[in-house]
């Protein structure tokens, strides 16, 4: 979401309402999404992280190859700012359901114990090592997905600050033609339709947004429509699933067009997880930007 697409709490707790009308099924996991996406955008208000510098040479050779920007370990994080948020996280999943409330007590407590600390988890987070996080969760005797889980949500606001200011990098004159995300080259995670009919994907990674192909998968480039198709599920007009045939992969689409609906993607991400069941019940498969 780098494109001026910051949301106030009244917008989330609305797109929220209008979703749980939709879904009632969604109830208890929309109670707990409307506090943690809540907390990213008022954090997001708060966060400012330093320019990420590159090179004019440099920048003339990614922009010519089509590479991107930068890679994730680069990002800048606000370590303040997402410290704040990480602790707000851990008081938030204190009182979801699953095994998520005994391990975020574990992990709050031991970060007011000083045994874990967050400028190297969020370091280690950039760096994809999982290792690291295997190594935390083992002698802190906690769940390994529900850090990875916090501590991405908790940076989460500065990648989406840091894209920001790397998409004013990006030439405006050259439609980006790939597949992967122009800033950090990770796979898209959802598709959409704008009201104009343009069509939209959004990063897995740091929510970036950019302008691609109507008739395209992101995934192995294809372009034939005679491969390309989709699927819907009845009463939801406004969803529906690509799906590519040479490749096998799908990616969830969002048609603007047919909804009045407040539009918040990562929303619209969380909300249509039955879509992805069905998806993985016709065995297509789909790309996945964080590990944990």
């Amino acid at each position: 979401m780098s494109e001026k697409e910051n949301f106030s709490p009244d917008q989330i707790a609305k797109a929220v309402e209008e979703v749980r009308k939709l879904k009632p099924n969604y109830g208890r996991m929309l109670d707990l999404y409307e506090k943690i996406f809540t907390a990213q955008e008022d954090s997001r208000n708060e966060t400012h992280v330093e320019p990420v510098e590159i090179p004019p040479d440099i920048l003339a050779v990614k922009t010519k190859e089509e590479f991107p920007l930068i890679d994730i370990s680069q990002f800048a994080i606000d370590e303040k700012t997402a410290a704040a948020l990480f602790r707000n996280l851990c008081d938030i999943l204190q009182n979801a359901a699953g095994e998520m409330p005994e391990s975020a007590r574990a992990i709050a407590e031991a970060l007011n114990e000083k045994k874990l600390d967050l400028h190297t988890l969020f370091q280690a987070f950039l760096k994809a090592d999982e290792d690291f996080f295997q190594k935390i969760a083992d002698e802190l005797k906690i769940d390994k997905k529900t850090l990875g889980f916090i501590a991405y949500n908790s940076v989460k606001p500065s990648l989406a600050r840091c894209a920001e200011q790397l998409s004013t990098l990006l030439d405006k004159n050259l439609p980006w033609k790939k597949g992967y995300c122009p800033i950090c080259g990770s796979p898209p995670i959802l598709s959409m339709f704008g009201s104009n009919g343009q069509r939209f994907f959004f990063c897995g990674f740091c929510w970036h947004k950019w302008a691609t192909q109507r008739i395209y998968c992101p995934f192995c480039e294809n372009t034939d429509h005679n491969d390309l198709h989709y699927f819907d599920i009845e009463n939801e007009e406004e969803h529906r699933v690509d799906v590519c045939d040479n490749c096998g992969k799908y990616i969830k689409t969002v048609d603007t067009r047919k909804t009045n609906r407040v539009i918040y993607p990562p929303l619209e991400h969380l909300s249509t997880a039955h879509l992805d069941i069905k998806a993985k019940e016709m065995k297509l498969t789909s790309e996945i930007a964080v590990g944990f």
